[in-house]
């Protein structure tokens, strides 16, 4: 009785924490209206939202306790997942929600993030328009986080996925300029297409193995393949369906993963996004990409050298291609965006490695792929948090982000210094911090598999990349806090800048980076107790040997990165990206940007241009008398030789499986129901009649009234039907004629 009583608490706390922020977003977007009005009217002027502001604060703290509590109490003593929660009947498949070691994980590091981000917003958006509106997205934009990452089923996975595109799409229009629109424009476009493509994958998936459910897909798997084992057609058709589906998967989870080369929305959108909204974006927006990424190479794909060869590719390309971004770029926030391009790379090689088949007695390096994986995902979220935090910090003093004008703005600021500072030292991978050992634990899978120079070049670009992410880190250090502005006057502005940031904003801050210093400095004791908890997600059962960090072995491949990165910087950055008065330049060609050079032209001209060709020559050739006569001849004939086989079809039909039924008379009106009804009716009436002796009976023929009734109320069931089929018509119209506008524009 107690368990069951406790599993019940538990789902009601599941529901509760995907379902509550939407009405908490409505609430605190309410409350903010009539406490705005109310101060418009005492002060004559448009402020308040003080009270929104505490209840936005509020309801994130809530949503992190409930969640910290939930994940306690599903994993109980033993670490083992006993919680789901299904809402059958929704659009026929239903919802399904599940919590196991990895969800609890990333579930409170969600929450953990939203509500340091709402702590920050308050402070940030003091000065801003639109507060209530930002705060209203913020919200909801966390409960369809939530529900992707609780999801139990790619339908699930995918609703939810939707719903969160559209409304993060505000974050990043939220400043409403012309960068702003035209970055927010992009990020949707790229958004709803991965989603009309990932649609499709999910037919075909579910067309081929009969279920969606994210646990029972290996065994799906399994059970298509074995049926069909004695059939090489059937074998070749089986797995050519499934990569299709993977690939129009992929394309849509790596979209918003920002993996190359679906990547073009990261660098525009981080530098026009409010600083928290970036946190948002890069450390857990990103990673419901990873996690469709990481279902289908250990669920779908399980040891499939074809497809652990493609994500390793895509995975060096996004990891090299974001290093490199981040090296030229002269943005703060552009540089903290195309590094989370890089580094969203190496979490695809971790799942290459891991998809990537292993001889027997030689696997013990997808074990060390899936413990690297989740804690550089882990790793990153709360990294890109500190810095995007701290970024924001920056702007709200500042109003800039360009490196020039913000070179010396942390110099005497210490606290800012060392939290910007431990961030900069996870992400690059410096021993005694987390980055360290998630990069360490990727690396040594790499050169456990072996495989030739496949994977020489593999580690390499592996090291490569992560000696760039040191140099553009050191660049991004000293440009802010210990560099001085070129302007004087600036410089001692800056350095005048007692109280930056208020103590909520600062304790946002510190104890984000307090969490990041704890997590990197143990391990053992809490980050490789966490990938353990993971790796049932991944679909791995064993449990590794225990790997010492700070084995000569093991440095040697971080200080390799942190030698490239010193010899990067000094060499190429201060050398070739600063002129001769210090000032970084931003030297990348501007021709080379994917959208400007390939995805617009070819969406908006090229497109355009060869469907239009087609449609004219299509009409010039129909259009021809002779063609016109010859088709509406064959078309004629057709529709003869239709008519005639629909007709004897109907006969047949009519002579032998709908004959009529014998019956002693034809009806004139109404059907059985009515008929039965009106003869009750009728014979009541009768019946009352003799009882009461009545001198002038009541007589009311209730076989037409019943009869009358019911053509009336099916009469009104399709002017329903009709209105509503009108309706929903007019909507998709009008759905479709706004993403058009939104695409073109």
């Amino acid at each position: 009785m107690d368990l069951v009583w406790r599993v019940t608490k538990l789902e009601t706390g599941l529901a509760f924490l995907i379902f509550f922020p939407f009405a908490a977003g409505l609430l605190a977007y309410l409350a903010g209206r009539a406490d705005g009005k109310k101060e418009a009217n005492a002060r004559g002027q448009e402020s308040g939202g003080t009270l929104r502001d505490l209840l936005v604060a509020s309801f994130m703290v809530l949503e992190f306790i409930v969640m910290t509590i939930v994940s306690f109490s599903a994993m109980g003593n033993e670490a083992k997942p006993i919680l789901s929660l299904d809402i059958p009947g929704v659009c026929g498949l239903g919802l399904h929600f599940a919590l196991d070691g990895f969800r609890c994980i990333y579930g409170c590091v969600a929450a953990f993030m939203w509500m340091m981000a709402a702590i920050l917003s308050r402070e940030y958006f003091v000065h801003h328009h639109h507060r209530g509106r930002f705060y209203l997205f913020l919200l909801w934009t966390l409960g369809a986080t939530m529900g992707v990452f609780l999801s139990a089923d790619l339908y699930t996975t995918f609703v939810f996925f939707e719903i969160m595109s559209f409304t993060s799409y505000v974050w990043v229009a939220q400043e409403e300029n012309g960068p702003a629109l035209r970055a927010a424009a992009t990020y949707l476009a790229v958004a709803v297409t991965g989603g009309l493509v990932m649609l499709m994958g999910i037919f075909l998936l579910y067309h081929q193995l009969g279920t969606l459910t994210i646990q029972e897909l290996p065994s799906a798997v399994a059970a298509c393949q074995q049926k069909n084992a004695l059939n090489a057609g059937a074998v070749r058709q089986q797995k050519n369906t499934l990569y299709a589906a993977g690939a129009c998967l992929l394309f849509g989870f790596g979209a918003k993963a920002g993996a190359f080369p679906l990547h073009i929305w990261l660098p525009k959108a981080h530098p026009v996004a409010p600083a928290p909204a970036s946190a948002l974006l890069s450390g857990i927006l990103t990673k419901t990409g990873i996690y469709g990424i990481l279902i289908l190479g250990c669920c779908l794909f399980p040891q499939d050298r074809a497809w652990s060869l493609l994500i390793l590719a895509l995975g060096a390309a996004t990891m090299l291609g974001g290093a490199v971004l981040a090296v030229f770029s002269v943005d703060l926030k552009r540089t903290l965006a195309c590094s989370s391009m890089s580094q969203i790379g190496f979490i695809l090689i971790g799942i290459g490695m891991l998809s990537l088949p292993g001889t027997e007695g030689n696997a013990e390096y997808r074990t060390l792929a899936a413990h690297g994986t989740f804690l550089h995902m882990v790793n990153h979220s709360l990294i890109k948090l500190v810095l995007f935090l701290a970024a924001g910090a920056i702007y709200m003093n500042a109003h800039a982000l360009n490196l020039n004008d913000i070179r010396g703005f942390g110099r005497k600021k210490p606290l800012l210094k060392a939290i910007f500072l431990t961030g900069a030292l996870a992400i690059g991978g410096i021993p005694l911090f987390g980055g360290y050992v998630s990069k360490t634990l990727l690396h040594e899978s790499i050169v456990e598999c072996g495989g030739g120079l496949g994977m020489r070049l593999l580690e390499y670009t592996f090291l490569f990349s992560g000696g760039l992410t040191v140099a553009y880190m050191t660049k991004l250090f000293m440009a802010v806090f210990v560099e001085k502005n070129g302007d004087p006057a600036l410089q001692e502005k800056y350095d005048g800048m007692k109280r930056y940031m208020s103590p909520a904003s600062a304790f946002a801050l510190a104890g984000s980076a307090a969490l990041l210093l704890i997590w990197g400095l143990c391990p053992h004791a809490l980050m490789d107790r966490a990938a353990g908890l993971a790796q049932g997600f991944q679909q791995i059962t064993e449990t590794g040997h225990t790997v010492h960090y700070f084995s000569l072995g093991n440095l040697k491949g971080g200080l390799i990165s942190i030698g490239i990165g010193a010899a990067a910087y000094l060499a190429f950055i201060r050398k070739r990206l600063r002129n001769s008065k210090g000032e970084y330049m931003d030297i990348w060609p501007k021709w080379l940007d994917l959208e400007e050079l390939i995805y617009r032209p070819l969406m908006l001209r090229f497109l355009p241009w060869l469907l239009g060709g087609i449609c004219n020559a299509l009409d010039r050739i129909l259009s021809s008398p002779l063609i016109l006569k010859t088709l509406s001849t064959i078309a004629g004939a057709l529709c003869r030789i239709l008519d005639s086989l629909a007709d004897g079809l109907v006969v047949t039909l009519r002579k032998t499986l709908y004959r009529d039924s014998p019956l002693p008379h034809e009806r004139p009106e109404g059907n059985v129901l009515t008929e039965s009804l009106g003869r009750a009716l009728n014979a009541i009436q009768a019946l009352g009649n003799h009882i009461w002796r009545r001198k002038s009976p009541l007589h009311r023929d209730y076989l037409h009234l019943a009869a009358v009734k019911n053509e009336q109320f099916r009469e009104t069931n399709r002017i329903i039907q009709r209105s509503l089929s009108f309706g929903l018509l007019l909507f998709c119209i009008g759905l479709a004629l706004t993403l058009l506008y939104l695409i073109w524009w």
